[in-house]
């Protein structure tokens, strides 16, 4: 499972030519998120260490026939861009093949769904911005929207965000620089064929800043951008409105 998942990660790095790096760990450690957020958050001092580049996803050895990989001293492995959104897409096909049925797996954002879904479509409400501090009854959607098969994942700045000496950090780093991405985007959410394709595309988008549109496009991957001022703008087929629109992934 550990091979198939870093394969997977290692898969993003190389389709967005380096922008979703697995190797961003020991960058996050550095800006303080090296805990549970909640206590990582906590700590507003100065950081102890200056930032630091991710390792590099080609530094990665992985041999999936003998189920060994070889990591470089110093280079951290993170996940977090991939593994849940795998997660949900493997729970979604093996509930469906459980229970025999239409299914939704949402894994705080992370949408897969398997089966036949019911009438129109999956409603999923779409929320533009949402704290680490927002509670779910306070939550106000945008958007909803309908869906019938594959996946879809929201990335954003703000739910994962923290300050350190003054500065404001999150979660989404520039592999280049280890630093948090200064973007456009406060908000992503695009749809695909699966869960992992979804949140690989929106942590590009947001990562990727203005270019991203143009790139999403060219994918035929619908998806919903948000600015820093909330204004919005959707690629490809993504429903434009507030009211219930399907969609296809």
């Amino acid at each position: 499972m550990f091979a198939e998942a870093l394969a997977v990660a290692l898969s993003a790095a190389e389709f967005t030519d380096g922008d979703v790096d697995p190797t961003c760990g020991q960058s996050l450690v550095r800006l303080g998120y090296d805990r549970d957020f909640a206590q990582a958050r906590e700590r507003t001092g100065p950081l102890r260490q200056l930032p630091s580049p991710a390792g590099g996803w080609r530094s990665i050895d992985l041999d999936r026939d003998r189920r060994e990989v070889t990591v470089p001293r110093g280079v951290m492995l993170d996940l977090g861009a991939t593994a849940k959104a795998l997660a949900a897409d493997r729970a979604a096909v093996s509930i469906r093949d459980a229970a025999g049925c239409g299914v939704l797996v949402n894994l705080g954002g992370d949408i897969a769904v398997a089966g036949d879904p019911p009438g129109d479509g999956w409603r999923v409400g779409i929320a533009d911005d949402v704290s680490f501090d927002t509670q779910m009854a306070d939550i106000e959607h945008s958007q909803v929207v309908l869906i019938r098969d594959g996946g879809l994942a929201t990335s954003s700045t703000s739910a994962r965000a923290w300050r350190r000496d003054g500065a404001d950090l999150h979660h989404i780093i520039v592999p280049a620089t280890g630093r948090p991405a200064d973007s456009c985007w406060r908000t992503v959410s695009v749809a695909a064929a699966s869960c992992v394709g979804a949140n690989i595309a929106s942590t590009a988008a947001i990562l990727r800043g203005e270019q991203a549109v143009r790139w999403l496009d060219g994918l035929r991957l619908p998806a919903r951008l948000v600015r820093r001022d909330g204004s919005t703008l959707t690629v490809a087929d993504w429903p434009a409105g507030t009211s219930d629109s399907g969609m296809t992934s």
